[in-house]
């Protein structure tokens, strides 16, 4: 069982992962904002983040994870997002401006998030 933290200001996104993930065998935490998500990181140590992009500010996940790495984080980072589909933009993971471990487009099939915190966790 590993501890996931998942931050997202969406609070039916947030439901709904954490209730795949605990089906799961896996212990969940959820924050709702950047803030309440770097107290969460440094309270309790989890094993996997699993990120929004936009909360409070358009970039914040996006800053969490610059930060998260620039300071030596290196627990995997899962990114999920609406952003393509609001803008009609096309992100992916970049290790200097996305610097996160997979990045899922929202909505994300229960399946291919499960499979893939499996991956990232045995990293």
């Amino acid at each position: 069982m590993a501890r996931i933290l998942v931050v997202d200001d969406d609070p039916d996104i947030t439901f709904a992962i954490s209730l795949f993930l605990k089906k799961a065998q896996h212990d969940v935490a959820v924050a709702a904002s950047r803030a309440e998500g770097m107290k969460a990181l440094a309270a309790l140590k989890p094993d996997l983040m699993i990120l929004d992009v936009m909360m409070e500010q358009p970039d914040d996940g996006i800053a969490m994870a610059q930060e998260l790495r620039r300071t030596g984080h290196t627990l995997p980072i899962l990114m999920l997002t609406s952003v393509g589909r609001v803008t009609g933009m096309s992100f992916d993971k970049d290790n200097d401006l996305v610097p996160v471990d997979a990045f899922f487009e929202k909505p994300v099939r229960p399946e291919d998030l499960l499979k893939k915190v499996g991956e990232l966790l045995k990293k």
